[in-house]
């Protein structure tokens, strides 16, 4: 009994095409919205913030930017003067964030990079594209979390941040970010060793 390879059916082919089209789509719409809060994270100065009620003012930490209502101004944060002496290990800190937060940013526009290149691609590349993709997207989430839990511990030990100073909005996006990110790297995950494969071709026996 001989036996030839035939193309499995155009139905199945293009469900498959479909199928792994919409959840690359999908994961990008979602990544994008995490790109965009981390991107957040970073521009909006408020990391930690102090609140005042009696009189009403305010100051916040940024990655790079330190603001007051006392003087209605944002400055470059941390300056020369602020890593002297006992600062020195707070501002080295301080400015380690800020780079793992821009080098999250470096991963992540890659990822998306990498999106537009599997879904303009082949079937080769939406079969095994979401190795690197979910590769790119755990380890963008692994600095974020890792940003997170450096200011968190800096909040926790820093003398300057004493009883009314909080975690505020750009920490959370930060959060949310990283959380988002996984769940995205998730999905592509599960959705390599679920879905059926887009097809190809198959053995069948000729009985002449």
């Amino acid at each position: 009994m001989d036996f030839h390879l035939v193309p499995r059916g155009e139905d199945r082919n293009y469900t498959g095409f479909l199928t792994k089209t919409i959840v690359y789509t999908a994961t990008l719409i979602v990544f994008f919205v995490s790109f965009g809060l981390t991107v957040s994270s970073i521009v909006v100065p408020k990391w930690v913030t102090y609140h005042n009620t009696e009189p009403s003012f305010y100051y916040s930490y940024g990655l790079h930017r330190r603001c007051s209502s006392v003087t209605g101004q944002c400055q470059s944060f941390p300056q020369r003067e602020d890593c002297h002496g006992g600062d020195r290990y707070f501002c080295s800190m301080w400015r380690s964030v800020g780079f793992l937060m821009s080098f999250a940013v470096v991963l992540e526009g890659m990822t998306m990079v990498a999106f537009l290149i599997i879904l303009s691609g082949g079937k080769r590349l939406r079969e095994s594209g979401w190795k690197v993709l979910s590769l790119l997207i755990i380890l963008s989430a692994v600095v974020q979390a890792a940003s997170m839990s450096l200011v968190a511990y800096l909040f926790d030990n820093e003398q300057r941040f004493f009883v009314g100073w909080r975690l505020d909005e750009s920490w959370i996006y930060c959060t949310v970010s990283w959380c988002v990110s996984l769940f995205c790297a998730a999905v592509l995950i599960l959705a390599a060793q679920t879905l059926p494969s887009e097809g190809g071709y198959e053995l069948i026996p000729d009985h002449s």
